[in-house]
């Protein structure tokens, strides 16, 4: 399989116009794809204006809601009821008042181990896709949304932690998190997370600043590490970007 292409780098105003890119950048993938659609999605602060701009009556409209599957790249250990809960939070801004129930698949945390919830949620992906390995010619999702944290860390990958190096399992238990919460944490692998069509990362505000300076001098942290097979696009607002990086390549 040929080495995964560099990022693509897009900027952004700000925010606002950050979520609406990735908007249609989510409407642009389901629009490539005639059949059914498998879109995985992030936790944390950096996707909540999309997710609200997908269930807004501008855009819920244009969506495919009986062809698309929404999964989620990690989930902190917490019940569903929990507001530390990263599908819930998606089910709260945009998919419980318009995907059909079936076609969430948030990962269990009503289980008794992050090991349990990750095999469990492995079984559930290898269903979905059809078989237990992954074909590079056959991605698994159309679209997978990421983030980056103040460490680098992406999905619930942590610099420095072995759940960043596991090539054979689908999704790993991560028993302590690196940064706030504290909570243990179940995340899908590197490899799973490649197996996509365009991987789209949005990273916004001051407070990102020094962790994207990081990643745009090359510092193989794992929101670096992180490639997809297919696209993979770093969209960012002007605040996150250091002075003297402006633009788009």
């Amino acid at each position: 399989m040929a080495a995964a292409e560099e990022p693509k780098l897009i900027v952004a105003a700000d925010a606002e116009a950050l979520a609406r890119t990735a908007a249609e950048r989510v409407m642009a993938r389901i629009a490539a794809n005639s059949g059914r659609i498998a879109i995985c999605l992030t936790g944390g602060s950096s996707p909540k204006k999309l997710y609200q701009l997908l269930g807004s009556d501008a855009w819920r409209d244009k969506i495919p809601w009986d062809r698309v599957h929404w999964f989620i790249g990690d989930e902190r250990f917490v019940p569903e009821s929990d507001p530390l809960n990263n599908m819930a939070v998606a089910r709260a801004a945009f998919l419980d008042r318009n995907a059909p129930v079936g076609q969430i698949h948030p990962i269990p945390t009503d289980v008794d181990s992050p090991d349990h919830s990750a095999e469990a949620y492995a079984r559930e992906l290898q269903d979905f896709y059809g078989a237990e390995r992954l074909d590079p010619a056959r991605p698994l999702f159309d679209m997978v949304l990421m983030g980056a944290g103040p460490d680098g860390h992406t999905a619930s990958l942590f610099p420095g932690y072995p759940e960043i190096e596991e090539t054979k399992r689908w999704v790993v238990g991560v028993p302590r998190a690196n940064v706030a919460p504290f909570v243990p944490r179940v995340s899908l692998t590197l490899p799973v997370l490649a197996s996509c069509r365009e991987m789209l990362f949005e990273i916004a505000g001051h407070d990102k600043q020094p962790i994207l300076t990081r990643l745009l001098n090359g510092e193989t942290l794992p929101a670096l590490r992180a490639r997809s097979n297919g696209e993979t696009v770093w969209l960012v607002d002007q605040a996150a970007l250091a002075e003297g990086i402006r633009g788009g390549r």
